[in-house]
């Protein structure tokens, strides 16, 4: 089982590497490596998760397969055999044992070939103390697939013994002086990207491994890993292709699962966690880049085709490229924010504090636990909806966040109750969505305040957009109405 921490820098920090006091001391190892991909044209090994490579080593091959990985934030472990073999034009299936020739078992192995190559020069390190040993690894070099290419210059630290968090303290101390950044695809899934094989998409919402015979404290602990997995596996695409607008959502749903997580944790009676501002403050910076996603693509255009028949100026010509102005420089802030230590130290922290389950939770399972949270977020709900017909303003906001605190906790615990959850999930994602919309209508106000009047007509225009503003919030109030009625009539499946 290959357990190691994974993170890249820029080739200009190379040198700090070198010169860092973890490793100055300790002699390092070179040594170039050529590594050859194999898969069948229908890439069948990618899909079932499966790596198979063929590596030039000191003039032998060593051929290396990997199934599927298991991540917590950065750290990654997955089944792995690795043996040497006559030549790199094909593997060796021979050598194989039977534990792994059964996750081929389907496949036709007369069509496997070559796919992609890696070229890179790797400089080791072997560091350890009394409670474990590992390797720091720094790869620079290329991937390449048919013309294209992409570079590598990243560090890897794998655990040779002893215990994970080694890993964590490792890391954090390269981290003192580098400016690593997170990077959780592996080499093959970068190179897969470059044949043409994988097509990035924004990974959704990520259901714990949550089950009945788990205590209070293992579910809590799949519920972070979960929320984790989501926000580090969505990082790259929010970097690399920051026009599809769903990275930066998923990446803050992962950011309110992690917040919701720490909330769940009131029940245990456990210290915050020193990482908690950090992530609070975190969400707070991302929000003005997602607010005006929100705005510019789902909000402004309803607003527009309500105007655009009316008299006046031109919106069209006089507000837009303002506004396109102002996001840009808010996604630029959150991607620059993503791409600082501190942001990946608050991963290494929060996965860190993975590793072990919570003390005192052992006593509780996780469908009792699971009860006293889904019935305490219930009645906090109920509470806030409570006349909804007549809430304003800020009473439909507090009833807001308690839709969609209920919301988290009804998908945590899904699980464990099958199909009886659906229903009153859908009813209540429902809820969430039209008060939802309401807000984005207030934050749409609160934003068209914020921006500089730099002209009379923009003034105007941007008064008139303001007033179709509330006068839609209003209307999603009243949905909200009947959505709520039908909840509160609908059955709670964890009684």
């Amino acid at each position: 089982m290959e357990i190691e921490l994974k993170l890249a820098l820029h080739p200009r920090h190379t040198a700090r590497i070198r010169r860092h006091p973890l490793l100055r001391r300790v002699t390092p190892e070179q040594r170039s490596l050529l590594s050859i991909y194999f898969d069948t044209p229908k890439f069948d090994l990618m899909r079932r998760s499966i790596a198979l490579r063929v590596r030039l080593v000191d003039n032998h091959w060593i051929q290396t397969l990997k199934a599927e990985s298991q991540s917590v934030g950065a750290l990654s472990s997955r089944p792995e055999w690795e043996m040497a073999i006559a030549d790199g034009k094909q593997p060796d299936f021979s050598v194989l044992p039977q534990t792994a020739l059964d996750l081929l078992s389907g496949i036709k192995l007369k069509y496997i070939a070559p796919v992609f190559t890696t070229e890179f020069v790797r400089t080791t390190w072997q560091i350890g103390n009394q409670s474990a040993q590992a390797e720091v690894a720094l790869d620079i070099g290329k991937i390449n697939a048919g013309e294209a290419s992409r570079d590598i210059c990243e560090v890897e630290i794998e655990l040779k013994s002893g215990i994970p968090a080694f890993l964590f303290d490792a890391a954090t101390q390269l981290l003192a002086q580098i400016p690593l950044h997170i990077e959780p695809r592996s080499k093959a899934e970068r190179g897969y990207m470059l044949s043409g094989a994988i097509n990035p998409t924004p990974v959704r919402t990520m259901h714990p491994a949550i089950h009945k015979g788990q205590t209070a404290g293992e579910a809590w602990n799949a519920i972070m890993q979960a929320g984790l997995v989501q926000l580090v596996i969505n990082i790259p695409g929010f970097l690399e292709n920051a026009h599809n607008l769903e990275y930066l959502h998923q990446l803050r749903i992962a950011l309110r699962r992690l917040r919701t997580g720490l909330l769940l944790a009131e029940s245990f009676d456990l210290a915050s966690p020193a990482w908690e501002q950090s992530l609070h403050a975190l969400m707070h910076t991302l929000n003005p880049a997602r607010d005006w996603d929100v705005f510019l693509h789902e909000t402004l255009p309803k607003i527009l085709a309500m105007l655009q028949d009316s008299s006046g100026p031109s919106i069209e010509d006089t507000t837009p490229a303002l506004m396109r102005d102002v996001a840009t420089h808010s996604r630029r802030q959150a991607q620059t924010l993503l791409q600082k230590p501190a942001f990946t130290q608050l991963v290494l922290d929060i996965g860190r504090g993975l590793l072990v389950t919570p003390a005192n939770t052992h006593k509780m399972n996780a469908k009792t636990w699971a009860k006293i949270i889904l019935e305490k977020r219930w009645h906090t709900l109920h509470k806030h909806c409570r006349g909804f017909v007549k809430l304003n303003p800020i009473e439909l906001h507090q009833a807001r966040i308690a839709a969609k605190k209920m919301r988290y906790a009804a998908d945590a615990f899904a699980l464990l109750y099958g199909k009886r959850s659906d229903h009153f999930i859908t009813v209540l994602a429902a809820l969430q969505e039209e008060l939802g919309r309401a807000n984005d209508g207030r934050i749409g106000m609160q934003l068209l305040q914020a921006l500089p009047k730099r002209s009379a007509a923009i003034s105007f225009a941007l008064g008139r957009i303001h007033g179709a503003l509330e006068s839609e919030t209003a209307h999603y109030a009243t949905l909200s109405t009947t959505h709520w009625q039908q909840l509160s009539k609908t059955k709670l499946f964890w009684h």
